[in-house]
């Protein structure tokens, strides 16, 4: 970054150290515009609940990607406490232009609150829908997620059922279970038992590399 040194180079200096870093801002403005956009659309697990800024799993998959030299700019779209029911809501709001893959994460607040199934798979449904519809070119991956059998265990199968059956359905990738090898682990979560922990969060940015990865 060029370095003003206002009241040692004059005005001409100070002049045209100004011009070369507007120029650098703006090529670096250009180079970040001109990268693929990877959306991460999700709940608490994708926002990092309980974390600094940059433990979050998308941070982590984006260091991942420059170290590879990967023309790819994460966005982390991740609402702590979102439901399928109001992510279908704000969706279409981060939806833009460049996005070409889209990482759905929602759903465990859903089965956590015993929402109807046929609910929680209609308001997916309805995500995948506006994703192919606005973004047609876009890859979606879609995120299982596993529940306690707090609600009973035909709730508790019927909705790990939702996401591998939808993926299916409409030929989208699917993440078999975000928390493999995390869930239940209590080194590996916060003391609330259901967010990762830092080194929890690097497991699921492996588990989501898995998937990811090859489609880059």
């Amino acid at each position: 970054m060029t370095l003003l040194l206002l009241g040692c180079g004059g005005k001409t200096s100070e002049k045209k150290n100004q011009e070369e870093s507007n120029v650098e801002t703006e090529t670096k403005a250009s180079s970040s515009d001109s990268k693929k956009k990877i959306l991460f659309f999700g709940d608490s697990l994708t926002a990092g609940y309980g974390l600094e800024m940059g433990e979050a799993f998308p941070i982590l998959i984006q260091h991942r990607i420059d170290s590879l030299g990967l023309e790819y700019r994460v966005i982390n779209a991740g609402l702590s406490g979102e439901t399928t029911a109001s992510g279908k809501n704000r969706l279409d709001w981060v939806l833009e232009d460049g996005i070409s893959i889209v990482i759905i994460e929602l759903g465990a607040n859903d089965g956590l609150r015993g929402v109807p199934l046929n609910e929680t798979e209609s308001n997916l449904q309805a995500m995948v829908d506006m994703v192919q519809e606005k973004l047609p070119e876009a890859e979606i991956i879609l995120a299982g997620m596993k529940i306690p059998p707090n609600m009973g265990l035909e709730y508790t199968s019927r909705f790990e059922n939702i996401f591998p059956e939808l993926a299916e359905k409409e030929n989208v990738y699917l993440i078999p279970f975000l928390l493999e090898n995390v869930a239940g682990i209590p080194d590996l979560n916060q003391s609330d038992g259901i967010h990762p922990t830092v080194e929890g969060q690097k497991i699921v940015a492996d588990n989501v590399w898995e998937v990811l990865g090859p489609l880059l």
